[in-house]
């Protein structure tokens, strides 16, 4: 700016100058008209004011720039896409490739002037690297059943009494024993074990001692509303347990006039299953963020959640996502990652969280880092509360 602001000064001097010698010209001209018709003419010198080449003053001044070419990498956060699968049954999932996080590498051309401040820069190319998105398949089919377990399988233990370990070999430490009929969600399989979440904790379980739930529809029924509890201070690192019948239920509202809500309940209901977050909560971030699905971020960038909308150009400076799911996938993921757990806690899919923003797992502690407005907390929970009694 310093450069800039240099130039626009020496461009207004050289005018200046121009008009000066303008003006002394035309003087002389008008004295040397006078002085012919006297006995004694004065020398009168021609200003040299017409030659001055604006152009060339500038470029002397710019010869002394010199250019930079930089190399800059950033993380970068992978997306996950959703596929319709007629072979899977409704409100199941399977995960058919793995995300991987990559880098964004920035090639930057840089101008600096003789003083070594920065006149120019500008972004000659972008490169991704390394990044893998996510692909999740979506069941759609309402009668067939499949009974495989994968990742993100909701589970149930079929033996009287089964052992919870630390990793997946008998040798390691049993973390706990759980009974019959308990329902779980599977993180990740390896070979014969399941790595699973409970209680807070993920452990690993035999293959041998759970089954799918969905090869038992006794135990698949939607929760009673009385069972449902929640709090302002309640764990958010942990799902809502609500079926997908009932996050549509809830999600549809007559406040959703553009039925962004209604239409993407499912994948509320989903990340819960891959990432052990609260979707009610998710949900309540967009609703309040975007006022039901009706500000220009939502609408033209897909954005319900205001995702890098900075206060000084929210707009522009929004991450834009190819649909809602994509983005309802990323926040859930970035939520986990970065707020609700701490440094080094295993979060699925061989990741650990990476805790730069985790003050607790409330909705409260999320607010210290995640908005500006001291009463954001109050006004999401607002929205959960409201969303929760609709159950």
């Amino acid at each position: 700016m310093y450069a800039k602001e240099k130039r626009k000064i020496l461009i207004f001097l050289i005018f200046f100058i121009i008009i000066v010698f303008a003006l002394v010209l035309c003087h002389n001209i008008y004295m040397k008209t006078v002085y012919a018709n006297s006995e004694e003419t004065p020398y009168v010198k021609i200003s040299n004011a017409e030659k001055i080449d604006i152009e060339e003053i500038i470029e002397k001044n710019l010869k002394n720039n010199t250019e930079q070419i930089i190399t800059e990498e950033v993380n970068i956060e992978y997306i996950t896409q959703y596929k319709n699968n007629d072979e899977l049954p409704i409100g199941t999932i399977q995960v058919v490739q793995e995300g991987r996080t990559g880098k964004k590498q920035i090639v930057k051309k840089r101008t600096i002037d003789e003083y070594g401040n920065l006149y120019e820069e500008e972004i000659s190319s972008t490169t991704i690297i390394g990044v893998v998105n996510k692909i999740v398949e979506i069941g759609t089919s309402t009668t067939k059943k499949s009974y495989k377990i994968t990742e993100g399988s909701k589970v149930y233990i079929t033996s009287d009494r089964a052992e919870v370990k630390s990793d997946s070999n008998e040798q390691s430490r049993k973390i706990t024993t759980l009974s019959k009929n308990t329902q779980l969600t599977v993180l990740q399989v390896k070979e014969d074990w399941c790595e699973i979440h409970i209680n807070g904790k993920s452990g690993w379980i035999k293959t041998q001692n759970i089954a799918n739930i969905y090869s038992n529809p006794d135990l698949i029924k939607e929760n009673n509303k009385d069972d449902i509890k929640y709090s302002f201070d309640m764990a958010l690192d942990e799902p809502s347990g609500l079926s997908l019948e009932q996050f549509k239920k809830i999600l549809t509202d007559s406040n959703d006039i553009n039925n962004i809500f209604c239409n993407n309940a499912e994948y509320f209901y989903y990340i819960e299953k891959q990432y052990n977050i609260n979707g009610v909560f998710v949900a309540a971030i967009g609703i309040h963020e975007s006022g039901w699905g009706t500000s220009n971020i939502s609408k033209n960038k897909k954005n319900l959640f205001g995702y890098r909308a900075y206060d000084s150009n929210p707009y522009s400076s929004a991450s834009y996502f190819e649909s809602y799911a994509e983005g309802i996938d990323f926040i859930a993921r970035v939520l986990v990652k970065y707020y609700l757990k701490p440094r080094g806690t295993s979060i699925g899919n061989g990741e650990t969280a990476i805790g730069t923003y985790y003050n607790g797992n409330t909705v409260s502690a999320v607010n210290k880092k995640y908005a500006t407005d001291n009463g954001w907390a109050e006004k999401v929970y607002n929205f959960m509360e409201y969303l929760y009694k609709k159950i």
